[in-house]
């Protein structure tokens, strides 16, 4: 399959004033994409598109909304018609599924689900009738593997995933690739105070956008960050439950959102959970 070049696509992407966002900005931008920025926070996001610069535009976007995704498209139609959209946006609170508030859960799937679908919704049509186009939804490996006291955030992963797989089938026939990235812990605001599994070294912002611009330059359907955790997780999938269950534990992979450091998480945690009714 030949590559496709980054330079001069127009590309949208979602939740893109911080993290893994930003970084994809910053590097598309770089490679010579014309990039729209959307996110919840208008300011922020508007003032990375001017220190992006490359012809960057931003607009204020929340992505649980179809109405402010067809608000967004038009605030930012001047850079044409959309090549690729990254549907970054997400948002990871943690604790114990007892003790979760329903408008946690609720506002889990509305952005991590409901971003994708509606993004999807919003950006397809265009694509497929040009015969062309590109979806890359970001998801996380607990959209493969589930882990405690993350149980609605790893159920809205396995959506994003499961949304992604099916897509492809339905749009690769009409021009539209569509890819879902899975990456491990990665060092952002979301993932503050969360510990590494053992043996996995957390990867950065940086190292996930870089995932992403080679999805876009070569279409694929997965692709996990780091790409070895892929490999790792297919082996161990095919072991008995009670195996699966000790290597877990003997990397800490089990554990790690319940062990995550909650003073670290607290800024985090107090900015995208809803206020208690």
């Amino acid at each position: 399959m030949s590559k496709k070049d980054i330079s001069g696509l127009t590309i949208v992407v979602t939740g893109a004033g911080r993290g893994i966002g930003r970084a994809t900005v910053e590097l598309l931008a770089a490679e010579g994409a014309t990039v729209a920025l959307g996110d919840l926070d208008e300011a922020l996001v508007r003032a990375v598109a001017d220190s992006v610069g490359h012809g960057a535009v931003a607009a204020r976007l929340d992505v649980t909304s179809a109405e402010s995704w067809s608000e967004f498209l038009s605030a930012v139609s001047g850079v044409g018609p959309v090549d690729v959209l990254v549907n970054n946006a997400g948002i990871m609170p943690l604790g114990s599924v007892l003790k979760e508030p329903d408008a946690v859960a609720k506002a889990i799937i509305d952005v991590n689900v409901h971003g994708i679908i509606n993004g999807t919704k919003a950006v397809a049509p265009g694509m497929v009738d040009r015969g062309h186009g590109h979806i890359v939804n970001v998801a996380s490996a607990v959209g493969r593997i589930a882990v405690a006291d993350g149980a609605t955030y790893s159920a809205s992963k396995f959506a994003a995933v499961g949304f992604s797989e099916a897509t492809r089938a339905e749009l690769k026939p009409l021009g539209v690739d569509v890819s879902v990235v899975l990456p491990t812990v990665v060092q952002t605001e979301l993932a503050a105070g969360v510990p590494a599994a053992r043996g996995v070294k957390p990867v950065t912002a940086q190292d996930v956008a870089a995932v992403i611009a080679s999805a876009i330059r070569r279409p694929r359907a997965e692709l996990w960050v780091p790409r070895w955790v892929q490999a790792m997780t297919r082996t161990t999938s095919l072991l008995p439950r009670p195996l699966q269950e000790a290597i877990a534990k003997a990397f800490k992979a089990d554990s790690v959102l319940s062990d995550a450091d909650q003073t670290a998480r607290s800024a985090y945690e107090a900015r995208v959970r809803p206020p208690a009714s």
